[in-house]
């Protein structure tokens, strides 16, 4: 069915699908984490599907100047916060040191309040020795999740597998040389946007995050 599939009815249907197809691939100590915001509801399915917790990679993504669409970098939290810069992006947009560090700066900022909003009295789950299970509503430019992955190699997650129901042929091709294993269920060619594979591809607000997070608890 997966071979003839063109597109998500939402991002819960997304995540159904790809709790089907990981169901095969990963075993073992696992933790899914969810890119929010609109990695969030895909991942809740994934968790349930897998029987494993769900907690958060917290990214930022930093916007080229001029043109915020255009991922220039990502910050992502964790013990010692991390910074991946796309470096053709920065040559090509002239982004300066003092841009960038100040982006950061407000980046960490924002992180740190979703922290807190998310997780209250909460514990963070701890992906060291873990398979990390990294789940996103589908990749762009990758920037955001290369930041991830990088944050959760840092925290010594012993494998790291990405999941996506959608994304560019070419940098899902990349992106599986900078995993342990990637499942990614859509690689239309030409690629529009993420959007284009979803019926209902509504922004996700804090308030649905928590949600999600609630959920997996119970």
């Amino acid at each position: 069915m997966l071979a003839v599939l063109t597109r998500f009815s939402d991002r819960a249907e997304a995540g159904r699908r790809l709790g089907e197809a990981l169901a095969e691939r990963v075993h073992g100590d696992l933790v899914v984490y969810a890119i929010p915001r609109g990695g969030a509801p895909v991942a809740l399915e994934v968790a349930r599907a897998l029987g494993a917790p769900l907690d958060l990679a917290l990214v930022r993504r930093i916007g080229a100047p001029r043109n915020p669409e255009v991922a220039l970098a990502a910050v992502i939290d964790g013990r010692h916060p991390r910074t991946i810069i796309n470096e053709d992006v920065a040559r090509m947009t002239g982004a300066t040191a003092s841009y960038l560090e100040g982006e950061r700066v407000s980046a960490l900022a924002e992180i740190e309040r979703r922290r807190r909003l998310y997780f209250r009295d909460h514990e963070r789950l701890d992906p060291e020795g873990r398979v990390a299970v990294l789940v996103d509503d589908g990749l762009a430019t990758g920037a955001t999740a290369r930041a991830a992955i990088g944050g959760l190699r840092a925290q010594g997650a012993r494998r790291i597998v990405l999941a996506v129901p959608v994304a560019p042929r070419a940098l899902a091709a990349t992106l599986r040389h900078e995993v342990d294993d990637m499942v990614c269920l859509l690689e239309p060619e030409p690629f529009r946007s993420v959007g284009d594979a979803y019926g209902d591809f509504h922004q996700v607000d804090d308030a649905e995050v928590i949600a999600c997070l609630d959920a997996s608890r119970a």
